[in-house]
């Protein structure tokens, strides 16, 4: 590449790289706006469904209240429980039908009376369940004696005199109409945005698609999330795999579970046309910034082009005496020579750096087995005495196994920003590779290095990672030379050390000899 191709792309990504960076974060910036703005709007009409479907819950239970307490003296006059429970199912709408029954499960009186079942016996669990505590009850979805998929909800019925007599219940018909699909079906979106809604065994009991009522949905940590208490807002994929916006709440009195939730793509529908736009508007005025950089960098390179032959010379050790003596007759050519001149003193900069991180590990910027060996040839010319830790963190294959190697990269480098946490300004952290950490301690006792080994396991002990919660680490200590003249045999025994620690149970420090 000559020089006059360099200005140009040198120009060209100093003006379209902002450029597209401004671009990129604008419009990540308001993609995540969006999409937090829908998630907090999808939680918020959940949680309002979920107290208004909650409210009609609690109506439909005090209908049936009054009703038994009209029927507390008239237990006995079947035209009256027919005449009522007709009442109560035409007047109210709450119910697809109305069933009064005796204590022994036996129909008293129904409506519809098509349904045909007085004088039957009641064995549905939701029944079974009235009559056992004698209480209100809001069953989970079930298919009734009739074949419907109900929700059956019942209040007791006692005399004056405190005798239970039965129970009156009502059952609205998931896959009919009832007030509770008006309910929940007048806040159906036509952008594919909808609502569901589960009981506590995880069944759908209303969908905006019919056939869908009735399904047990496993697998959806929403679900899981809705039918545990919980509310809020997540994104998840739905049984066809669109990934969708949802927020979520629970009905109080019944356990059911809302769910809200909005395609991402309709969310985001409208940024990316606005993208788009953006994008249209400004090709014009970028295609005119091409063409004056492009004829600025032609201009600008033909008086340089004896700089740029100087330059073929970089890598030799006189390139800095070749620069220095091209005749810059102009000013510009002047200060692209310094700046040439400057951008050489870099590159032995650069090249220093570089050297210095071939001795450094790039996970954790600790050192590595180089640097251990520059520190050692350094104490053993100044006859330093030093003590060695041998680290490992305990169970790390596991961590990587169920975390995954991003989640174990971030506990090597917690565990390396611990380890400089305890350090001196002398003292040589350095990892050896996987989950194996040393450190050397300079002019440090056996025991002092037990002491930055027990700071260390306590430190890594109780700090609390994200995901992974706590991890332990197991330690071994030796020192050089008072347990041993060879520092090959240092560090075999703290590394002995370690492995003892790691048979007596982990989570320790074990220094030589123990």
């Amino acid at each position: 590449m000559n020089l006059r191709r360099l200005i140009l792309v040198l120009t060209l990504c100093s003006a379209l790289l902002p450029f597209a960076n401004t671009f990129y974060a604008g419009y990540t910036v308001q993609r995540q706006q969006l999409i937090d703005t829908t998630q907090e709007s999808n939680a918020a009409y959940a949680r309002k469904l979920a107290q208004s479907t909650d409210d009609f819950l609690q109506s439909a239970l005090q209908q049936l209240g009054y009703t038994a307490q009209l029927l507390a003296d008239h237990m006995a006059d079947e035209p009256m429980l027919t005449q009522e429970a007709t009442r109560l199912r035409l007047q109210t709408k709450s119910f697809n039908s109305v069933t009064i029954y005796n204590p022994q499960a036996i129909v008293l009186a129904t409506s519809p009376e098509a349904l045909q079942i007085k004088g039957r016996m009641l064995d549905s669990a939701a029944v079974q369940e009235s009559l056992r505590t004698r209480s209100t009850v809001i069953s989970q979805a079930y298919m009734s004696a009739a074949g419907n998929l109900i929700v059956f909800i019942s209040h007791p019925i006692f005399s004056p005199s405190g005798e239970y007599l039965g129970a009156i219940g009502g059952s609205i018909y998931l896959k009919q109409e009832s007030m509770l699909n008006r309910l929940l079906g007048t806040h159906f979106y036509a952008d594919g945005s909808y609502l569901y809604v589960v009981d506590k065994s995880k069944r759908i009991i209303y969908h905006p698609h019919p056939e869908r009522v009735g399904q047990v949905i496993t697998g959806n940590t929403v679900i899981d999330r809705v039918i545990s208490g919980d509310s809020g807002y997540a994104a998840v994929d739905n049984s066809q795999g669109t990934a969708m916006l949802a927020g979520f709440a629970q009905v109080p009195s019944s356990g059911w579970g809302i769910v809200a939730q909005r395609p991402q793509q309709a969310t985001l529908a409208p940024l990316d046309t606005l993208m788009r736009t953006m994008l249209y508007k400004t090709l014009p005025l970028t295609c005119v910034l091409l063409l004056v950089i492009w004829w600025g960098s032609r201009r600008i390179a033909q008086p340089l082009r004896q700089l740029a032959n100087g330059a073929h010379t970089m890598d030799r050790a006189d390139t800095a005496q070749t620069i220095q003596s091209v005749q810059s007759w102009y000013y510009e050519a002047q200060e692209l020579k310094k700046a040439m001149l400057v951008g050489l003193g870099l590159l032995h900069k650069n090249m220093s750096q570089l050297r210095q991180d071939v001795s450094t590990d790039p996970l954790t910027g600790l050192g590595n087995r180089r640097h251990i060996d520059a520190a050692l040839a350094h104490f053993a010319s100044q006859d330093i005495p030093f003590a060695v830790v041998a680290i490992d963190i305990d169970h790390f294959k596991h961590v990587n196994d169920t975390f995954g190697h991003g989640v174990g990269d971030m506990v090597l480098k917690q565990l390396a920003a611990q380890m400089r946490d305890v350090c001196r300004a002398d003292d040589v952290p350095c990892r050896v590779g996987g989950e194996e950490f040393l450190l050397l301690l300079p002019k440090a006792s056996l025991a002092d290095a037990a002491q930055v080994a027990e700071r260390l396991r306590h430190l890594a002990e109780v700090t609390e990672l994200p995901v992974v919660g706590h991890i332990t680490i197991s330690v071994g200590v030796s020192h050089w030379p008072q347990c041993s003249p060879s520092q090959t045999t240092v560090f075999k025994q703290a590394d002995d050390m370690l492995y003892a620690a790691k048979h007596a149970g982990r989570n320790q420090v074990q220094v030589y000899p123990s």
